[in-house]
């Protein structure tokens, strides 16, 4: 009878009577109670309460039975207020109050189902006052009435949203950027924080001009010189369908980026009077009248299904329903900046919103203002091609024009700064161990660029200088003479085996020959391992600063916060570490997009810096369209990718010194070790949870490691053998242990 009155409960407590989901998360927030404290409590995923909170899921035995009691005690504790003085929603998201716009807006009735949780935007400062909010359409109405005064908005249920990251300037109240779709015939943009806006345009112009003058879209600049980030729309394919755009390009239109200037769209454009930048309408258009004052009228689209976001790097981000794009989208604004264009167009565009070019000079004795230099900055103007030192410059650059055709630049010609990708065969002791274990250096590019001054205008030419460790620059010096058999590590001369050691001068590893140019790191290390050095020719930049220590500074809270928010914090043990890095995409997906994201725009950004000729129907000795811009900086790319092969290589000397082990490949910023044991810790010497100074320690700062993948030493031994090479990477597949012919060039 027991198993009977047991199976009665059972399903009693499997329609356990819940509130609706905005009262769930009414009383959570009423009681001081986070989503994670909830989950952590309940046993379950982040994600999951969060979906019980927006309603797309229903919680099922046995966490719903004891998340209808914990709402039951939250309900006694603070019952709900009459629902004429009904608390507001603490995360929801304030009615948007909109001029009146060409054609009147609906009042839509928030609908069930929604948007993920989305971060709420950054904003500084206010430059006008708030006007009053327009009341939402009742919710019992089936089709809400036209508004006859301003636009209103509603906020639909269902969209989790991320704490505020600060005040709200009232002119970009709806957030950085809206995703634009179209349901049962009515038009939507779905903003951040899971707010959601009629659009009554009836055209793409129309629908600029609706951006510009309605919708309060757009992000307060990051410095203060700089200008306000201009409002991002996402076309999805329904939209695009909707303004007569195709859904996708044909191949001539792939290959040329940009729809022809032909097609009626762009002719409508040109007939409101908008322009377009010289890229086209492409994936990522531009659309903008000149600027009056300091007045700018520029709209920026992003087109999902025109590839505009890299799966390399956005993930699945192109395929997410509206408002789950637009919280990953706008978590990635708030953190870092409003995508301009793919992750490495942003990078780029970051350094220059944090160092504006320009800024105004104080009043004239007339009283009036004009623009000047911003010191720290690149300045408004490119380098001219002819001024470039022949060293920093890529193949087919204008200064070196001059050249035979077919003539090969070798180390004393030309600066090459790469990464590493090296790798040795295993000693006969390595082979008896059991696993190979790689370790990963986080933002390992983004810990290089932290600190490292920069040269900020021209170089100049010098002969026989004195080498300065503190002076940016490219240096011609014979580092040959290094021997690392015998190299200092701090004020000590240890004693190593230098065969089992890739040179820290060559991204391959090998010894340098003879002279060869290297920026400032790669020889300031030489220096610093206890050998002389005497260049004999240099380029130098007297004008230098840390140009890009807040462009490091943002990415790594975006990343660190990102990461947080996938519950892997700064502070955490070695262990616990290891543990939260263990399936935290699966937390969030979306997050982990954004993580993704966040990562590829160091990258991009940085190699932006020398990006080279991309079509345009250029031939060498010619000027490409990256050269006109002052931010194409090849000299700042080499001396960050130095320092950061640098970094890499003196954690490996010390780790070498103290504990005898060597790595035996290198890619980048992932090391792979023979070891014992299949984890970091069986290879790395912690002591009483320290690790070894100024070597590998595990975390999630910039700069620590985290645990990249483990296979067998017969795994290895097996994968070179196939090959038929001794010295095959293993770190290119330590991750998964998937070799393909492919990947070996068969």
């Amino acid at each position: 009878m027991s198993e009977l009155f047991d199976a009665v409960d059972a399903l009693l407590a499997s329609r356990a009577a819940l509130p609706p989901p905005a009262e769930r998360k009414r009383l959570r927030a009423a009681h001081g109670l986070t989503i994670d404290e909830v989950a952590t409590a309940l046993k379950v995923r982040r994600a999951t309460v969060s979906g019980w909170e927006s309603g797309k899921t229903e919680p099922r035995p046995p966490e719903r039975d004891a998340y209808a009691r914990l709402l039951d005690k939250l309900a006694e504790l603070y019952p709900a207020a009459p629902a004429d003085t009904a608390a507001p929603d603490p995360d929801a998201a304030v009615p948007a109050t909109l001029t009146a716009p060409p054609e009147p807006a609906e009042a839509r009735t928030p609908s069930p189902g929604g948007a993920s949780e989305a971060a709420a935007m950054t904003a500084t400062e206010n430059h006008q006052p708030s006007p009053a909010p327009v009341a939402a359409a009742p919710a019992a109405a089936t089709r809400p009435a036209r508004a006859t005064g301003p636009s209103s908005t509603s906020r639909r249920p269902g969209a989790k949203k991320a704490a505020p990251a600060g005040g709200t300037d009232p002119r970009f109240e709806n957030g950085p950027l809206a995703v634009v779709d179209v349901e049962a015939g009515q038009v939507l943009a779905y903003c951040t924080g899971g707010l959601v806006l009629d659009v009554p345009a009836k055209s793409l112009p129309a629908l600029v001009d609706w951006t510009l003058r309605e919708a309060k879209l757009g992000q307060p600049k990051l410095a203060g010189p700089g200008k306000d980030a201009d409002p991002l729309l996402v076309l999805t394919e329904a939209a695009l369908e909707r303004y007569g755009l195709p859904t996708t390009l044909t191949e001539e239109e792939r290959l040329a980026g940009r729809l022809p200037e032909g097609h009626k769209v762009v002719k409508q454009l040109v007939r409101a009077e908008w322009k377009l930048t010289k890229r086209g309408f492409g994936p990522w258009a531009r659309i903008y009248r000149p600027a009056t004052g300091s007045e700018r009228a520029c709209v920026q689209l992003c087109i999902p299904s025109w590839h505009a976001l890299d799966t390399r790097h956005w993930g699945e981000a192109g395929q997410l329903p509206p408002a789950e794009l637009a919280r990953v989208l706008g978590v990635y604004a708030s953190r870092v900046m409003t995508p301009r264009g793919s992750t490495a167009v942003t990078g780029l565009e970051l350094m220059t919103a944090l160092h504006p070019p320009t800024r105004a000079s104080e009043p004239d004795a007339t009283g009036k203002r004009h623009s000047e230099h911003n010191p720290g900055s690149l300045g408004k103007d490119a380098i001219d091609p002819a001024n470039w030192p022949p060293c920093e410059v890529p193949d087919g650059h204008p200064v070196l024009k001059d050249l035979p055709r077919f003539h090969v630049r070798g180390p004393a010609e030309k600066l090459f700064e790469e990464a590493y990708d090296w790798a040795r065969p295993m000693t006969d002791a390595e082979c008896t161990l059991r696993h190979l274990v790689g370790i990963d250096v986080n933002m390992a590019f983004a810990a290089g660029a932290n600190g490292l001054p920069v040269g900020l205008g021209e170089a100049t030419h010098v002969t026989n200088p004195v080498f300065d460790p503190k002076l940016p620059g490219s240096w011609l010096v014979d580092l040959s003479h290094v021997d690392l058999s015998r190299v200092k590590v701090g004020k000590e001369w240890v004693e190593l085996d230098g065969d089992l050691l890739p040179s820290p001068f060559t991204p391959k590893g090998e010894r340098p020959e003879g002279p060869a140019w290297y920026a400032t790191p790669t020889v300031a290390y030489a220096v610093e391992l206890g050998y002389e050095v005497r260049p004999t020719e240099a380029w130098v930049r007297y004008e230098n600063g840390r140009y890009l220590d807040g462009w490091y500074q943002r990415l790594r809270d975006a990343y660190l916060a990102t990461m947080a928010d996938l519950g892997v914090a700064a502070d955490l043990s070695p262990e616990d570490f290891l543990k939260a890095m263990d399936g935290y995409k699966s937390r969030d997906p979306e997050l982990a997009i954004v993580v993704s994201a966040v990562k590829a725009t160091v990258k991009g950004g940085l190699g932006k810096l020398r990006e080279r000729p991309r079509g345009e129907g250029w031939r060498p000795g010619e000027p490409w369209r990256a050269l006109s811009r002052p931010i194409w900086r090849p000299d700042i790319r080499a001396a960050v990718i130095s320092r950061t092969r640098v970094n890499l290589h003196r954690k490996i000397v010390k780790h070498a010194a103290f504990t005898g082990q060597y790595p035996i490949a290198i890619l980048s910023d992932c090391v792979v070790y023979a070891a014992n044991g299949g984890s970091p810790l069986d290879f790395l010497p912690y002591r009483e949870g320290k690790a070894l100074p100024g070597g590998f320690k595990l975390g999630i700062n910039p700069g620590l490691v985290k645990w990249e993948g483990t296979q067998s030493v017969l795994w290895g031994e097996e994968v070179r053998e196939r090959f038929d090479a001794p010295e095959l990477n293993l770190a290119r597949y330590i991750k998964d242990g998937t070799v393909t012919d492919a990947d070996n060039g068969e």
